[in-house]
């Protein structure tokens, strides 16, 4: 369960910002949380909103970029440089990272120093009686290598020196089989964001039809709430299409169809390609939601709502409200700009974002404004400008 991330020099971003989950014994129980295995209290989601171009996405980003880094970048070219953009202000100044999360029924703490050329710093610490270093490496300018300190890691010394200047040393470990470091790189972490942005196109359609046809029981799931949240669908149906491809293999793919009762008593079946942009919104959405919540870890979301009524916003945000559908205390991150979320979230729950005259960009959780009131009417001060993080227009 990820408790805070924070960053310096990422983006737009060219102080410290971040996200905090943790809530305080003054939120009420009734706010959509899960208690971590070490007794912290957890929000189990979290909104960011804030006015076109002020660097809602640029939030989300560093996470998604540590998940890769943590997990992935063993396998990254030898030469490539790491995939995150300093603020243009900043280009000669290092990113730093940091992430505290329970797993493996234990606190940790991540930290990362590093510029796109290579890692500088990088440390895994764990909170026993205290907070302890795992590992810890520094580049030595000197000497042109890595040091690195070990408590209890496993990792054989010479080869976490050869670690690659573009890879984590978390990440090498668990190719080379150290225990801990595979049972940390295991959390899941879903998302529509990529380094560039919100991916979008037809193929997030058939990406969500090739997942469903290969997990019966999510599929099962999706359905469900398809035809409880009035798509107009009574099934979904998904055929299985071969192509060929441009160098003469054959190449197959699903495509999902809608199915639909008519008056009647026949069904009707219709491409998805046919279905409204809202019916394939919640399509692709579910397909993004669902695993974290069956599994536990996090969604990362851009723009929840695109396409989809505002009604929808809270029956689909519940699936993380509870421990009936949310067992695992599975989270949501997601970026929004409808405003009516502010009537469904505790101010705890909210972040809002502003980048000011110079392109950087700041984050402030809701219920960190002076004077704020849990009976206040959100939605009526925020659109009257009253917390910031509006277009000024």
């Amino acid at each position: 369960m990820l408790h805070r991330f924070a960053f310096t020099n990422f983006q737009s971003f060219r102080e410290r910002a971040g996200v905090d989950w943790l809530l305080d014994g003054k939120v009420p129980e009734a706010v959509w949380s899960a208690r971590a295995p070490t007794g912290e209290r957890a929000s189990t989601v979290m909104a960011v909103i804030g006015a076109n171009a002020s660097g809602k996405t640029a939030l989300l980003k560093p996470i998604l970029f540590l998940d890769w880094f943590v997990r992935e970048s063993f396998a990254a070219p030898p030469a490539a440089e790491l995939p995150f953009e300093p603020h243009f202000a900043a280009q000669d100044e290092p990113t730093e990272f940091e992430l505290e999360l329970t797993a493996d029924g234990q606190l940790w703490r991540y930290t990362l120093r590093c510029t796109p050329r290579r890692v500088l710093e990088e440390a895994l610490y764990v909170k026993r009686t205290r907070m302890g270093y795992v590992f810890m490496r520094q580049w030595d300018e000197a000497s042109q290598s890595y040091q690195v300190k070990q408590q209890d890691f496993g990792f054989q010394a010479a080869e976490a020196r050869k670690v690659r200047q573009n890879a984590s040393l978390l990440s090498t470990a668990a190719q080379y089989g150290v225990p801990l470091a595979q049972r940390l790189v295991r959390t899941m972490v879903s998302s529509n964001v990529h380094r560039w942005g919100r991916r979008a196109g037809d193929d997030q359609v058939l990406q969500a039809a090739a997942y469903f046809a290969e997990h019966a029981q999510p599929r099962a799931q999706a359905v469900q709430w398809l035809r409880r949240w009035d798509f107009g669908l009574s099934d979904v149906e998904l055929r299985e299409v071969e192509t060929d491809a441009t160098d003469g293999s054959k190449q197959k793919f699903w495509i999902p169809f809608g199915a639909h009762r008519l008056a009647d008593g026949r069904t009707a079946r219709l491409p998805f390609a046919l279905e409204s942009s809202g019916t394939q919104s919640a399509f692709v959405l579910l397909h993004r939601l669902l695993p974290v919540v069956e599994q536990g870890g996090l969604a990362v979301i851009d723009e929840f709502e695109n396409d989809l009524h505002p009604h929808m916003l809270e029956p689909i945000l519940g699936l993380f409200a509870d421990e009936k559908t949310n067992p695992h205390g599975a989270q949501l991150l997601f970026t929004c700009h409808a405003m009516e979320v502010l009537n469904i979230l505790h101010k705890s729950q909210v972040m809002l974002v502003e980048k000011n005259e110079y392109n950087e960009s700041t984050a402030w959780r809701l219920d960190s404004v002076e004077g704020i009131r849990s009976d206040d009417n959100f939605y009526a001060k925020y659109m009257a400008g009253a917390y910031g993080a509006v277009p000024q227009l």
